[in-house]
């Protein structure tokens, strides 16, 4: 019997996720993009793909150990190029790579999506950023991401994930479901300030 192909996905990314914590990531951002699109009209095959390999360019061995090409790792491009390597191998649908590849290059804050699979895998992703999920994906970053050496130093992260990803939602569902994944993290900063004060570090 031939291998599932969303199933041998699961597995490659449960293996290649490093640090092993990245891998919720995924199973996460699918499930929340099938929630903001309940009731669309998408290609599911393509946002599944999509929301499992967009990150694969992160994962350690996957992108560069050296400190100062790592701070110039753009990792969309190698990202795309492995999805489209290995989905053929897994059997995923050919006519279907470009709308994954389309989804991937567009799934960041900063891009501006014109798919709905891309639409909804970057609306879930900003969700990804809120919230305690949120919270606990930047804090795990402390000393072992050399640009988070402390925990002062993601308190911008977290900041700028209240004060403008909140707002660069593009669906109806996603913002109301920013609304109070912001207020949590608006709270535990405000928290985190009366308690510590200047002494974070």
């Amino acid at each position: 019997m031939t291998r599932d192909w969303r199933s041998s996905v699961i597995e490659y990314i449960r293996t290649e996720a490093r640090p092993v914590d990245k891998f919720g990531h995924q199973p996460r951002l699918y499930a929340l993009a099938t929630e903001i699109g309940r009731g669309m009209d998408y290609d599911d095959d393509v946002l599944f793909a999509a929301a499992w390999m967009h990150d694969l360019g992160v994962f350690l061995g996957h992108r560069p150990q050296d400190p100062k090409q790592l701070s110039r790792w753009d990792h969309v491009p190698y990202t795309i190029q492995r999805s489209r390597e290995l989905l053929s191998d897994f059997g995923f649908p050919p006519a279907k790579l470009d709308a994954v590849s389309e989804a991937i290059l567009h799934h960041q804050p900063k891009d501006d999506p014109t798919t709905v699979e891309a639409t909804l895998l970057r609306d879930a992703d900003i969700l990804e950023q809120l919230g305690a999920i949120g919270l606990l994906r930047a804090a795990v970053k402390v000393g072992r991401d050399t640009r988070y050496p402390t925990f002062t130093s993601i308190l911008p992260v977290l900041t700028h994930a209240v004060n403008q990803l909140a707002n660069q939602t593009r669906l109806a569902q996603t913002k109301v479901m920013a609304q109070s994944r912001a207020e949590m993290l608006r709270s535990f900063l405000a928290a985190l300030e009366n308690e510590a004060r200047d002494q974070l570090y």
